[in-house]
């Protein structure tokens, strides 16, 4: 077997070649179809896309009906208002569907979506970022208020208690002064009493 090596003159084949690649017809590659009006039988089917909704979500919750957009050929989407707690703005959709020459329509698809009106949360931030210094500073003068109403209880409960007993102690007082009287009367009296015996 001989290497083939390519060479720089062109050859009749490859002439031929390029003369029947001029010659054929391009094929055009189809343009996706843009969806413009929607499909009369899906659009027409507001209560099978509500239907749909309920199997998912309370009918308490799934509000007016707000339209129908086409997504593709045979495919429409219903809109209705949300009335869930907490979703103001966001609306419920269901997704329609059905094959060529058939009258049957299927929900493949049932969400709820904000609206440009509805209430969105911020972007996220992460935490090293998100702390602020009067966030520090709330939370350290926080602290100092707990603290300080902390060591006002503990004297107020430490003046109590020195209170207690220093009331305690007076009545100890008083008590054994008392005693200390019957005693010393007792011993007068026994003193007496010996006296007498002499």
């Amino acid at each position: 077997m001989r290497p083939v090596t390519p060479s720089s003159d062109p050859s009749p084949e490859r002439d031929a070649d390029a003369a029947a690649d001029a010659a054929a017809p391009a094929v055009r590659k189809r343009a996706p179809r843009r969806p413009g009006k929607p499909d009369a039988v899906l659009a027409a089917a507001v209560a099978e896309a509500r239907a749909g909704l309920l199997d998912v979500v309370s009918e308490g919750e799934v509000g007016n009906y707000l339209g129908a957009a086409a997504d593709a050929e045979r495919v429409v989407t219903h809109r209705f208002s949300s009335l869930r707690p907490g979703y103001r703005g966001w609306y419920w959709y269901a997704t329609v569907a059905r094959m060529p020459r058939s009258k049957k329509v299927t929900v493949s698809e049932v969400g709820l979506l904000p609206s440009d009106e509805a209430l969105l949360a911020p972007e996220w931030v992460p935490w090293s970022d998100r702390l602020r210094p009067e966030d520090i500073a709330a939370e350290q003068e926080q602290q100092e208020q707990e603290q300080r109403a902390q060591e006002q209880a503990d004297q107020e409960q430490a003046d109590q208690e020195q209170a207690d007993k220093e009331l305690a102690g007076q009545d100890n007082d008083g008590q054994q002064d008392e005693a200390g009287e019957d005693q010393t009367g007792e011993q007068h009296a026994d003193e007496t009493g010996a006296q007498e015996d002499e």
